[in-house]
């Protein structure tokens, strides 16, 4: 397995997870796909959404891979008047990872993370690790405190 820099960030933090790889398929990308190939239930398998604000710029947004981000809420949530999801293709320049591999641990940058008020109903969520073909599962609360994720009411 390759360790990949949102592993080795969290072990440096003191951090555990549990690696799980999985087949990845390119024409199976959706999170449902990878929920079921872990073994997991999709409300505790998250996926990592990068959108643009007018006023706020980059943003992250992590939700349940069974619904959507609702973007007047998460507007609300950060003020602004519109977001928009990031176009695919600036997805790797702006955040140092690939669709499908997208973490919200170890971007380029640090940016403003807001994730689903419902990761904090599991002891355990999945975030990707980083690369197609592997999720860290890691306890919410240690996640979200790592990351700085402000919770909130954003996926329908």
């Amino acid at each position: 397995m390759v360790k990949t820099n949102a592993m080795r960030l969290l072990e440096k933090a003191g951090i555990s997870y549990k690696a799980m790889e999985y087949e990845v398929d390119e024409d199976h990308l959706a999170g449902e796909y990878v929920a079921e190939q872990i073994g997991m239930p999709p409300e505790q398998v998250f996926k990592t959404l990068v959108a643009k604000g007018e006023k706020k710029g980059i943003m992250v947004f992590c939700i349940p891979v069974n619904t959507e981000l609702n973007l007047k809420k998460a507007a609300a949530v950060v003020g602004d008047k519109k977001i928009e999801m990031l176009h695919v293709k600036d997805l790797l320049s702006t955040t140092g990872y690939i669709r499908g591999g997208c973490s919200p641990v170890g971007m380029k940058k640090k940016y403003p993370t807001f994730m689903d008020e419902t990761a904090i109903l599991y002891d355990e969520i999945t975030v990707s690790a980083g690369i197609r073909g592997c999720q860290l599962c890691i306890p919410s609360k240690q996640l979200i405190e790592f990351i700085e994720a402000t919770l909130c009411d954003i996926a329908e």
